[in-house]
């Protein structure tokens, strides 16, 4: 393993969501389906390019499953990039990061797999984060969170076919069925929310796709060269990257409050994941 790469992968992976997140919140003047649709068109262009020059097959072998996770996947995307017109983008951010929460109880009804007593308290955090952001923050309105929660409800089921489908898929292939099917949902529902856009617009728009492509690029390669509670964690600060830029380029203000509440949810996903880390080392010895 090389970790000093790996670390650098994750760093560049949290620099390139950044620019698509503040990308997102820079573009509201379009709906939340016309930027699903760009953001996915943006991508197709990469999988596409890189499935056919390796010889992949397109198509994959486990298809109802890949269409399950695309439809999970678009479904999140879509309530996330709405969310982010009712919210500041580091409240966005950080709320959806409480996914895996969901992802351990879906994990638990469909996968029967366990969870330790003291990773409910560690959750419990989190949610208690949420609701100190939604309680004291007045620019999360009720709308925006449940957009956002909803998101993550899906983002959580995603996780949960990602495990079901395994080694047997190629990533690439995984998320160019995401796109596939994002640009559909996201194209057929501009339809009745269409705004024309100009030049530098579609560049921007088509950069959400950019961004969002080498950001997953970059975060697979780190988890493939470092160890997980090491990289992990470094995903979190793309929260702090999103705040830097909403408060410096999208004039975006915090109180006191959106930190405590986004510092716990921050804490309680920490908390869970190094605990993980433990057992799972607990256990190789």
């Amino acid at each position: 393993m090389n970790l000093k790469k790996a670390i650098l992968f994750m760093v560049l992976s949290t620099i390139a969501f950044t620019g698509m997140n503040g990308l997102l919140k820079y573009l509201t003047a379009y709906s939340g389906p016309q930027l699903v649709f760009f953001r996915s068109l943006g991508s197709l262009f990469f999988t596409f390019g890189f499935l056919l020059s390796k010889g992949i097959p397109i198509l994959g072998t486990n298809r109802k499953l890949l269409i399950i996770r695309g439809v999970f996947g678009s479904t999140s995307m879509l309530l996330f990039f709405i969310a982010v017109h009712y919210m500041p983008i580091g409240s966005a951010v950080a709320l959806r990061y409480i996914a895996p929460i969901f992802a351990a109880v879906f994990a638990i009804l469909i996968l029967k797999e366990h969870v330790r007593p003291i990773q409910w308290l560690f959750f419990v955090l989190s949610f208690m984060g949420v609701l100190v952001l939604k309680g004291f923050d007045n620019s999360i309105p009720l709308i925006g969170l449940v957009l956002v929660l909803l998101a993550s409800v899906f983002s959580g089921l995603v996780y949960v076919v990602i495990r079901k489908i395994g080694a047997s898929e190629h990533p690439v292939v995984i998320v160019n069925y995401f796109m596939c099917i994002a640009m559909i949902v996201g194209g057929v529902l501009s339809i009745f929310d269409w705004t024309t856009p100009n030049l530098i617009d579609v560049l921007l728009l088509l950069s959400l796709g950019i961004f969002g492509y080498f950001g997953q690029i970059f975060m697979t390669k780190a988890f493939q060269m470092g160890e997980t509670n090491v990289i992990a964690p470094i995903k979190y600060v793309e929260v702090v990257f999103a705040i830097l830029v909403g408060v410096g380029f999208l004039g975006e203000t915090y109180t006191i409050w959106s930190f405590v509440g986004i510092a716990m949810i921050i804490s309680g996903l920490l908390l869970n994941l190094l605990f993980k880390q433990w057992l799972l080392k607990r256990k190789q010895n």
